[in-house]
């Protein structure tokens, strides 16, 4: 039988202050955000059907704001937004809708994501396209997105190399040849670099370094 109930209160959350206690008839029901919760005044009556379209729009709005908070802290993939939400018990369709509004405005952008993911690393920790494309795609973006934004980039990898390797040099600058030269170029393949850049990159930091002394 339908029963449908009234809203005889309607109180912010002490420690929550967005979001809204719904008293029904009397007594505690259930809480809302406050956007989900915006056209609700005391005294209005919900049917059981208005009740549990509150409650799925209220999943919803909460899991957006978690999106975008985990967002505030630096871009995301969508797959990576997606495990976010995963971890967070919220099911694939309720997922697909928050990951759909968050691509609309503009916060959710893959294409973009890599690009910026190739300036940062170029920028601040130089490693070569082809391991700076595996990065990319355990970031979940697919494919053809990082080899087109890599393909964008136009990497230099030999200007790469040897500004990945200066970050390391000073660090190996009191060792003799041998072990500089070995040391560095370990470095660089951990960056994915090859062995002929690496060795060519090491070479070209000695001499630097023997000019400068």
């Amino acid at each position: 039988m339908r029963v449908d109930r009234k809203i005889s209160t309607i109180e912010p959350q002490k420690r929550h202050k967005e979001r809204l206690n719904i008293h029904l008839d009397g007594e505690y029901a259930f809480s809302l955000d406050r956007l989900t919760a915006i056209w609700l005044h005391e005294g209005q009556t919900l049917s059981p059907e208005d009740i549990t379209r509150l409650q799925q729009k209220d999943v919803l709005e909460t899991a957006y704001r978690r999106a975008l908070h985990l967002l505030s802290y630096r871009a995301r993939s969508a797959q990576e937004l997606e495990r976010f939400l995963q971890d967070k018990g919220y099911a694939p369709d309720q997922i697909t809708l928050v990951n759909a509004r968050l691509q609309d405005e503009g916060y959710l952008n893959d294409q973009r994501f890599a690009e910026d993911w190739i300036n940062n690393r170029v920028a601040f920790r130089p490693r070569s396209g082809k391991q700076i494309r595996f990065e990319l795609l355990r970031k979940g973006i697919d494919r053809e997105t990082a080899d087109e934004a890599l393909e964008n980039a136009q990497l230099d990898e030999d200007a790469l190399v040897l500004e990945a390797g200066r970050k390391f040099a000073g660090r190996y600058a009191r060792l003799d040849q041998k072990e500089f030269m070995l040391k560095l170029g370990a470095a660089l393949a951990r960056r994915g670099f090859n062995f002929e850049a690496a060795k060519a990159a090491s070479k070209q930091l000695w001499l630097n370094l023997e000019q400068d002394k």
